[in-house]
């Protein structure tokens, strides 16, 4: 059997794994003087579509299911991972995907959008799998650690990114449902004794008919367990009358989703959003449309392509330009693309920043800034936007220069909360109730639904709530800041969990270093901190996690990709995340069409810093401490001679970043004293990195139009590298 690589760095998508083809052959190069085995495991979207068909394709085409392996692995002592970011599907991507894939000779399956053999379903099943978050909870086998590494702070506040303007007469708002959302309807309880074992979820209709949703659902004692249901009803109502106050403000509106992640109920309510905006067309065409193809769910683009198909497409499109509706908020107002067009195109933890950091606004269809109307159905944290909104109307715009900084511990190991409930999401067939009836008989919850209510159950096991505290706790106390825990006393899921953190930090000692607070009062806590120049620990359930390690950061430093982002897995390893994806594909166009990538690695540096450290104390490695050191200090020089790439072509891009990150790390190696040996083997490699320079980054370039990497969710590996390695005589001196 081979022996597993000291460290695995993933193979991704878009430009986190372009950005690889140029450094990962730098990181391998310096680990191997020190004898590390630095291996690739694929999670990327291709590569999970073609592990899950390999009869399909051909032998040589097919490949293992690695993010199963990896699943294996972070559940051992010894995994070491650097995770970059990878694609969390929705369905036109998967779709695109299959259809490159196709192109290039796999003999892939159609997505069944509309299955009606078991065959189709059993494809349909198969590719769902792989829909949205599904990489995120295998791997992330404990509790998320993320902060900005204190060099990154020090460089954002010593270099402010550029902020918008606030103003208290902005009228940018967010809207949320006040009644039959998730929020309202929570049911929550901690599992005890004989309630313990395989559970059912069933739907009983109105005439007593029971199905069985889903036959065995595991759950073991301490586990919280939820469930709830969006009324679509309720939804709808919603919906139509944000339209009408939008037009009453004189705003743009904007829908603030996580399509990809909850990859079942927001593609449904994004869904509800496009019928609205479409109000009396659809209404009238709805069904034909449905006919001819056209999703609401894929969004406003599908259905749009379905309408052309049609013998009366002009006169529908005649009907939808004479709609009476305010500005649209504009993913790209050039080639007219609105936010209703994919679903993934507008991602709540990314775009509701973005606004926020842009002083409220955003850009209608015009390409002209305005105020908008921030719509974002549930309420569970939707009040983390409202209040940040609020507070800088109120009191300016956040001055980076002088502002602390709030770190987070998330709590989202085995699959916690919201983000593990794809498997238990169910669109209501009819009247009925929905139920989750326990092993012993019992019915833990129970709702009353209508036809298409979304209803979902998650949960949150024991272990991880009680590892989440512990590293709360090391938190704290290796930090000594304020320390909020972000639980709402009054929603049925946090209830559950303050029931375990109470007593927890009473029994440590610590009840006095902690407070307790709703997401809206621990914002306006947090914000208060961070303005006074001081620091604050956010601990947080898994969305908030998700949710606010973009909030903060891209206020903090203009953007989340330099975040450090540690998972202490439960087992003893350690995977280092390396920041956000959610401006990758933009990131992609412009190296296709300019050959300039203006990918940051910055997270890449920083993960790789702490994944040499983590390897050096878990294996006795002195080698890698010193390799690890040395990264620290080569990523400060990359923020102290501020050699990160620049937005527009001509400017240095990545690639000129991993020369001077391999020229800062080969110095910091040549000059060190506490390894001769590899002060010996890197001094020549420094030299001809710094003798090379003006040979270096002039065959670097950039700004060469176009350039062509074989694919977009699959590069050609040699294309790809020829595009991200053009440099001779660097390539020549890694050789």
């Amino acid at each position: 059997m081979s022996k597993t690589p000291d460290i695995i760095y993933t193979k991704v998508d878009e430009a986190p794994e372009l950005a690889s083809a140029s450094f990962l052959p730098i990181i391998r190069a310096f680990a191997g003087a020190a004898g590390i085995d630095v291996g690739t495991k694929d999670i990327s979207l291709a590569g999970r579509i073609i592990a899950t068909f390999p009869e399909f394709l051909k032998e040589d085409q097919r490949q293992s299911d690695d993010l199963a392996e990896l699943g294996q692995l972070v559940k051992t002592p010894g995994a070491n991972v650097i995770k970059l970011p990878n694609i969390s599907a929705s369905v036109p991507q998967l779709v695109a995907a299959v259809e490159e894939l196709q192109a290039k000779g796999y003999a892939l399956p159609d997505y069944p959008e509309d299955p009606q053999t078991d065959d189709e379903k059993a494809i349909r099943a198969r590719y769902d799998a792989i829909k949205g978050s599904a990489v995120n909870p295998v791997l992330r086998e404990g509790n998320s650690d993320r902060r900005a590494a204190k060099a990154v702070k020090n460089f954002a506040q010593k270099n402010p990114h550029s902020m918008g303007t606030w103003s208290s007469e902005s009228k940018t708002k967010v809207s949320s449902m006040t009644g039959g959302d998730f929020y309202a309807n929570e049911k929550s309880a901690t599992i005890i004794g004989a309630q313990a074992g395989d559970a059912k979820i069933e739907f009983v209709a109105a005439d007593g008919t029971v199905t069985v949703l889903k036959d065995v659902w595991p759950l073991e004692e301490g586990t919280v367990a939820d469930a709830t249901y969006m009324s679509a009803s309720d939804l709808a109502s919603f919906l139509a009358a944000s339209i009408e106050d939008t037009k009453a403000d004189g705003t743009m509106y904007s829908l603030h989703m996580k399509a990809t992640m909850m990859k079942v109920s927001d593609p449904i309510i994004f869904g509800h959003a496009v019928k609205a905006w479409l109000g009396p067309v659809w209404d009238a065409h709805g069904d034909a449309i449905s006919a001819a193809g056209g999703s609401p769910n894929s969004g406003l683009a599908d259905v749009l392509a379905a309408i052309d198909t049609m013998p009366n497409a002009d006169a529908i499109k005649a009907d939808i330009d004479a709609l009476d509706r305010p500005s649209m908020y504009m993913v790209d107002s050039d080639k007219g693309i609105t936010n209703l067009h994919v679903p993934s195109d507008v991602i709540i933890d990314a775009s509701m920043p973005a606004v926020i950091r842009a002083g409220g606004k955003g850009w209608d269809e015009t390409g002209a800034k305005g105020d908008a109307n921030c719509v974002i159905p549930d309420r569970c944290y939707s009040t983390i936007y409202d209040e940040t909104i609020n507070f800088f109307k109120a009191n300016g715009a956040l001055d980076v220069t002088t502002a602390g900084a709030v770190a987070n511990v998330g709590l989202m190991a085995q699959k916690a909360e919201e983000y593990g409930s794809h498997p238990t999401t169910f669109e209501a067939p009819a009247k009925g109730v929905m139920r989750i009836v326990l092993a012993n008989g019992e019915t833990l919850h129970s709702h009353d639904v209508d036809a298409g209510d979304i209803w979902r159950a998650c949960t949150v096991k024991k272990a991880p709530i009680e590892n989440w505290i512990e590293l709360a706790m090391d938190r704290q106390r290796l930090t000594g800041t304020e320390a909020i825990f972000w639980l709402d006393a009054n929603r049925a899921h946090d209830a559950e969990l303050i029931k375990y953190v109470k007593p927890a930090l009473e029994a440590a000692g610590v009840a006095d270093k902690f407070q307790t607070m709703a997401p809206r009062e621990a914002t306006r806590q947090s914000l208060q901190t961070i303005t006074s120049g001081k620091d604050s620990i956010a601990i947080t359930g898994n969305v908030l996690r998700d949710y606010l390690t973009d909030l903060f950061p891209i206020l903090e430093l203009g953007t989340s990709a330099k975040m450090l982002s540690i998972v202490k897995l439960m087992k003893g390893g350690g995977l280092f995340e390396t920041g956000a994806g959610g401006s990758a594909p933009k990131h992609v166009q412009q190296l296709h069409s300019e050959n300039h990538l203006r990918w940051d690695s910055m997270g890449e540096f920083c993960a790789l810093g702490e994944s040499l450290n983590f390897l050096a104390d878990t294996q006795g490695n002195a080698k890698a401490g010193v390799l690890g050191v040395a990264a620290e200090a080569a990523t400060q020089g990359i923020l102290d001679d501020n050699r990160s790439p620049g937005r527009k072509a001509g400017q240095p891009d990545n690639r000129h970043s991993h020369y001077w990150f391999a020229r800062y790390w080969a110095d910091a190696l040549a000059a060190q004293s506490d390894d001769a040996e590899l002060a010996a083997h890197f001094a020549p490699i420094a030299k001809a990195l710094a003798d090379g320079e003006a040979a270096i980054t002039a065959e670097l370039g950039s700004g060469e139009a176009p350039a062509d990497t074989g694919g977009y969710f699959r590069n050609d590996d040699e294309k790809a590298a020829k595009v991200m390695r053009p440099s001779e005589t660097l390539n020549a001196i890694f050789a």
